[in-house]
């Protein structure tokens, strides 16, 4: 496998495990799980409210934060970084 080749398939595998984790925060836990969730409560809200609301929010945000740092170790294994100047 060239070096390219495997740089992006860890690149690719990193972007689907992003989305996945989101599609199951918001789709699933904010619209089809949100009945059951919402026999959960927590601080007085409702659990399914929660991930409708704010959970699919601080999870995309989380997941900006994961993927802007673990791209940067990527590229610094592949050799791909920018200069540090």
């Amino acid at each position: 496998m060239s070096k390219n080749s495997s740089y992006w398939s860890a690149n690719l595998r990193l972007v689907a495990i992003c989305l996945v984790i989101w599609f199951v925060v918001s789709y699933l836990f904010g619209i089809i799980l949100v009945e059951p969730l919402n026999n959960i409560r927590i601080g007085g809200y409702k659990l399914g409210f929660w991930f409708a609301q704010q959970g699919s929010i601080y999870t995309f945000v989380a997941l900006i934060f994961f993927y802007a740092n673990r791209m940067g170790k990527l590229d610094r294994k592949h050799d791909v970084h920018e200069d540090d100047e």
